[in-house]
């Protein structure tokens, strides 16, 4: 009966782990993501051998991945400014955020021009973003949120959705 249950066991680990495999299977390039640390550098080619061209010190700032070296231990990534270079694949998460550009971008109660306002962000204000939908997105900054037009944003796409 030990062995059954031992079998059965080691039968229960394999499928749980299964999911967890179709993770591990990147996206392909280019994709937005973000920088996971407070410090992070830009280097000029993908290894540490390469100099260092930026260092950036804000986390959850939005980056597009351009692509990816040595099965995503580097990442090809353009900043906001248009800036690209190499950065260690543990500085990149796929925490979707984004950056406020040109004007003052109004956070509304709903994604459309009639929602009431609730907030405002400046340009160059970083927040995560989800439910993108239509033209709209969700853009959270540090627990104050609301819709924003997605042509005020740098890190998604035109016509993109999120859920």
């Amino acid at each position: 009966m030990r062995f059954r249950a031992r079998i059965l066991l080691a039968v229960m680990g394999i499928a749980l782990a299964v999911p967890s495999v179709a993770g591990l299977v990147q996206k392909k390039p280019p994709f937005f993501a973000s920088i996971g640390a407070g410090k992070a550098r830009m280097r000029t080619g993908p290894a540490r051998s390469y100099p260092s061209s930026w260092l950036y010190q804000r986390a959850d700032l939005p980056v597009k991945v351009l692509d990816i070296y040595g099965r995503g231990q580097w990442y090809k990534v353009e900043d906001p400014d248009g800036t690209q270079g190499w950065m260690m694949g543990t500085l990149i998460r796929e925490t979707r955020t984004a950056l406020v550009m040109g004007t003052v971008a109004e956070l509304r109660d709903s994604p459309r021009d009639a929602g009431r306002v609730l907030w405002r962000a400046a340009p160059g204000v970083v927040g995560r973003i989800s439910k993108c939908a239509q033209g709209w997105c969700y853009f959270d900054v540090r627990g104050r949120g609301g819709f924003v037009e997605a042509v005020h944003l740098w890190g998604v796409e035109p016509g993109e959705t999120l859920n």
